[in-house]
């Protein structure tokens, strides 16, 4: 079994670093680490093998996930996590993959409650589309289980754990009650395994727990899968045929692959208004022109300063007003940014993005774009800011609320993040009735641009808006971003651009980068 206390400051290999544990299921724990080389983000995935595996079981074991791992990442690039190390250490596998920006999908799961049969069915489609690749070439996953499935932001998935299934000769090393019958009674296993355990998958999904339990001991949860029916379904749906097919204990009578696709599909097409679509792309809008007339960037800031965040009724009063600070204004135009942590900042999810030691590492150390670094700020968050950006203006407010601004001298652009912990439990609601009435007010020539937009954004409730201020060449644009943490905490993230120039590309991969960096600090 997988000893899941492993010290933040422990390493593997003498070169990982493990920060923060992602997830747990029975033998296997996911960890936000760190490469002490590179500086780059790795997620660490623990595997307790059994006791007696000797140095020839070792390499044979990680030469085989290593192999896999590039099999199917040139089968499907994006879809696959890029294995780039595996060490065997003290019975422990571990292997270490580039970061993933996703959240495990039990995490995922335990945090929201079951997913509707649309959105199940759509993580079941790319799941589907995986598995078929791997199948085509003769790869069976054997161990799909929550904690090998990463979900993006949109519900794009990321698989791991291609290449444990034949490492030892125990018939499941992970998540035993996602195991098939035959895998439990230690038979040869194919594609219809990895069939049954997207049946599971679909599952757990929508009824919010699995169809075996898991009794806690490996032998006796096998044990119950090849005995016991699964429980009975009630909160599947129109998934409900397609999960019993997959579930069927004679691997020669589960659906097959075309069958599962159409029956997926067909929930998708048919039922869509059941859901709002989960976590749709952010509309990505991002820098304007490399420099601004002093005029113009001077009307972005107060635009930044004047927009109200996910707050509460005390911080919007104080940091409204267009131009002003409000109490505890600590304008920053001279003063140096704090240096990285040691360890960076890292968010409930485990989706951080690592501070390396030092001052600004290149793009390629970071895996960030050129022109871009990591930025770690003491108040509580981490991203990533383009070179020569820093804080123009720091604003407190009661109830630890904040707001800091990023910006550049002669640059016409500002983000600015904001902090509260007395927000509302609908981020559409608060931009609606909060928010929106405060910019009326006070914005000249406010305009809201279409709809306010539910979404997720790290798999939290969250909420998009984007709007038009000011006249002539003083007329910007900002796209804002707010999403809840829990317990009335939230942040929020407003880009502005002089108008003209909000959707250039390089606008757009700068918010990219900001919303795919962003990363809150534990509480």
């Amino acid at each position: 079994m997988v000893q899941g206390h492993v010290s933040a400051h422990g390493s593997v290999a003498g070169r990982y670093r493990l920060l923060e544990v992602l997830h747990r299921e029975t033998n296997h724990i996911c960890w936000y680490g760190e490469d002490s080389e590179t500086e780059c983000p790795r997620l660490l995935t623990q595997t307790g093998l059994p006791e007696g595996t000797g140095q020839d079981d070792a390499r044979r074991i990680t030469a085989r996930v290593l192999r896999m791992s590039e099999t199917m990442g040139l089968l499907r690039p994006g879809r696959v996590a890029t294995v780039v190390d595996a060490v065997v250490e003290a019975g422990t596998l571990w292997t270490v993959a580039e970061w993933v920006d996703g959240v495990p999908l039990g995490e995922l799961l335990a945090r929201e409650g079951a997913f509707t049969p649309v959105r199940a069915a759509r993580i079941g489609l790319d799941l589907l589309d995986v598995l078929e690749a791997a199948h085509a070439e003769g790869i069976t996953h054997g161990e799909l289980g929550p904690g090998q499935v990463f979900v993006r932001d949109g519900d794009e998935v990321v698989v791991t754990g291609f290449g444990l299934v034949g490492a030892t000769l125990v018939p499941r090393l992970t998540a035993p009650s996602y195991a098939s019958p035959e895998q439990a009674r230690d038979e040869r296993i194919g594609p219809a395994a990895d069939l049954w355990a997207l049946g599971a998958l679909l599952y757990t999904m929508t009824e919010g727990h699995t169809p075996f339990r898991d009794r806690g001991r490996p032998k006796v949860t096998l044990q119950d899968v090849v005995r016991l029916p699964m429980r009975p379904p009630l909160r599947t749906g129109p998934l409900e045929r397609v999960v019993e097919g997959l579930l069927r204990k004679n691997y020669r009578d589960r659906l097959t692959r075309p069958a599962v696709r159409e029956a997926l599909t067909r929930v998708v097409d048919e039922d869509p208004g059941t859901v709002a679509p989960a976590a749709p792309r952010p509309r990505l809008r991002g820098m304007g022109a490399a420099v601004r007339a002093r005029s113009r960037r001077t009307m972005v800031l107060g635009t930044a300063l004047a927009v109200a965040t996910v707050t509460a009724a005390a911080l919007a009063a104080a940091l409204l007003l267009p131009g002003t600070g409000g109490p505890g204004s600590v304008a920053a135009p001279g003063t140096a940014e704090p240096s990285f942590s040691a360890t960076g900042s890292k968010g409930r999810t485990g989706r951080s993005t690592p501070p390396p030691a030092g001052a600004s590492p290149s793009a390629t150390a970071t895996g960030l774009p050129a022109g871009f670094r990591p930025f770690s700020a003491p108040e509580g968050f981490s991203l990533a800011l383009p070179e020569g950006w820093r804080r123009v203006s720091t604003t407190r407010a009661p109830h630890q609320a904040y707001r800091v601004v990023f910006g550049a001298d002669g640059d016409a652009r500002t983000l600015a993040v904001t902090y509260s912990t007395q927000a509302g439990p609908d981020p559409v609601v608060i931009w609606r009735d909060e928010v929106e009435p405060a910019l009326e007010e006070r914005q000249t020539a406010y305009r809201r641009i279409g709809a306010i937009r539910a979404t997720t954004y790290q798999g939290r409730k969250a909420a998009d808006m984007e709007w038009l201020s000011g006249t002539g060449d003083e007329r910007v644009r900002t796209f804002g971003r707010g999403f809840l943490l829990g317990g009335g905490r939230s942040f929020s993230l407003r880009w502005t651009t002089p108008a003209d120039d909000f959707t250039s590309p390089v606008n757009r991969q700068a918010l990219k980068v900001f919303l795919r960096t962003f990363r809150p600090a534990p509480a």
